[in-house]
């Protein structure tokens, strides 16, 4: 299921570049205060608990650059953090998804604030999708592609918690989200599963994002 990111070298320079310099940069509540597009983005996606924040974090070694919050749905601004000194790209926390609880006019906003940054945003290489591999796609992921593949943008489906869940469901549930993605016209064919607690995938991702940037 892996290609080119079990390249060595590659896997090498994302651990090394990884372990260096990485900054919050800003938050972004509105368009009007997005960054410059000096160098290419890779953004972070997913449902409000599907541990975006904690992958985040294991995958820059740093426990506080994303912060985590016990109430789902908090985060309604797009956070830009610089990696690389000098600056190589720009890793992108998107406001997560599909908290029930959100008023209607904050998921409004949400919906705004997210597909006009994904339709106008030209640094912006790829999506990372984060899928809880306890349960799989659901209809508001479903909605998250549909805007991915409307607005054009590559993207790639990142399993999380995969350490808490039998290797038999997590071979299952990887086949199954390949089978709902295989039509989809924006969508990388290989997945890659992860464990933020485990360490399980982070090299592979590491090297998914440079890839991403370097070579789109």
């Amino acid at each position: 299921m892996m290609t080119d990111q079990q390249d060595p070298d590659l896997i090498e320079e994302a651990r090394r570049l990884f372990a260096g310099p990485i900054a919050f940069l800003k938050s972004a509540p509105d368009l009007k205060f997005l960054p410059d597009m000096a160098v290419n983005e890779v953004a972070f996606a997913g449902r409000s608990n599907v541990g975006k924040s904690s992958l985040l974090n294991a995958l820059t070694n740093r426990n506080g650059l994303a912060r985590t919050s016990n109430t789902p749905g908090r985060t309604q601004e797009l956070n830009f953090f610089d990696v690389g000194d000098p600056l190589r790209f720009r890793l992108v926390d998107m406001p997560g998804y599909g908290y029930a609880k959100a008023p209607k006019d904050m998921v409004r906003k949400w919906r705004f604030l997210v597909n006009d940054y994904l339709r106008g945003r030209a640094a912006l290489k790829r999506a990372l999708v984060l899928i809880d591999s306890r349960h799989g796609i659901k209809d508001v992921d479903r909605d998250m592609l549909d805007m991915l593949d409307g607005a054009a943008v590559s993207y790639r489906i990142v399993l999380t918690k995969t350490d808490k869940i039998k290797a038999s469901e997590l071979v299952a549930v990887t086949a199954a989200t390949a089978d709902a993605i295989r039509k989809r016209p924006a969508a990388h064919p290989d997945i890659i599963a992860t464990s933020s607690e485990k360490g399980m995938g982070l090299p592979e991702l590491r090297a998914a994002v440079l890839d991403s940037v370097t070579r789109g």
